[in-house]
């Protein structure tokens, strides 16, 4: 988030006690967190596992968002605490896969879940332009939560049975392509914007979602995902090879 913009100041309160804004914020979704696994243990008989799982995961992600924050007098700003509401959402997807076998049959609820998450993909960039709050942190944040749910929903999906481990892959590419940059330094340069990247990334998480779905079957969700698989290799490549091309000179 961009520091010095006019935001609503959620803080007020934490820094008369003198408490952090950010710390309490991330302290607030931990709360959220706790509520909806209560609700869903309640509800859904939530196995205990995937709730602790649940928790572990938001406290690695609260600490990284802690670790990098640039000012932590400051509170997260509207759209980063939309992205944080997001990444309790996933934090509960990854918890289910500690769920199995238990959770097979809650496909529905898990699917449900997902679409949540991605739709409040939209909310937050909904809110940096219209509480003028961009930032470079914001945008890490939501990519970073982006890859990391689409790897949930491949661990998901391998859980449930709907495909083998190669769906892993699908998530794993972009992990794969930042270790590379240790070795390879041109990887990390700027891509210029495609269309053909939007349109993979689309095809991919809405394939993902889909197979999800309790109506869809192994064979179906073999298809969509391997043809997902497929464009994302070809994508990566297409750029991998342009970065190859314009990498710098000796």
């Amino acid at each position: 988030m961009n520091k010095h913009s006019p935001t609503p100041d959620a803080g007020a309160a934490a820094r008369a006690v003198g408490v952090p804004p950010a710390w309490a914020e991330l302290a607030a979704g931990a709360v959220v967190l706790v509520l909806m696994l209560g609700a869903l243990h309640g509800a859904l008989a939530w196995p205990l596992g995937a709730a602790g799982l649940a928790l572990a995961v938001y406290a690695a992600m609260a600490g990284l968002v802690w670790r990098y924050w640039p000012d932590a007098r400051r509170g997260l700003g509207p759209a980063n605490r939309v992205t944080l509401l997001r990444g309790t959402l996933v934090a509960i997807l990854a918890g289910a896969l500690a769920g199995f076998p238990v959770l097979a049959g809650q496909a529905g609820w898990l699917a449900a879940l997902a679409l949540a998450a991605l739709a409040l993909d939209g909310v937050d960039g909904w809110a940096a332009r219209r509480w003028r709050c961009a930032s470079a942190f914001g945008a890490r944040f939501d990519m970073e939560l982006d890859a990391f749910l689409i790897l949930v929903l491949c661990g998901l999906l391998l859980a449930l049975g709907k495909a083998g481990a190669w769906v892993l892959a699908i998530g794993a590419m972009r992990y794969v392509f930042v270790a590379a940059m240790a070795a390879w330094p041109w990887l990390d340069a700027p891509l210029p914007e495609r269309w053909r990247r939007k349109a993979v990334c689309v095809w991919q998480v809405a394939s993902l979602l889909l197979c999800l779905l309790p109506q869809v079957g192994a064979s179906l969700a073999g298809g969509l995902l391997g043809l997902a698989l497929v464009l994302l290799g070809w994508s990566f490549a297409v750029d991998v090879r342009w970065l190859y091309r314009h990498r710098p000179r000796p």
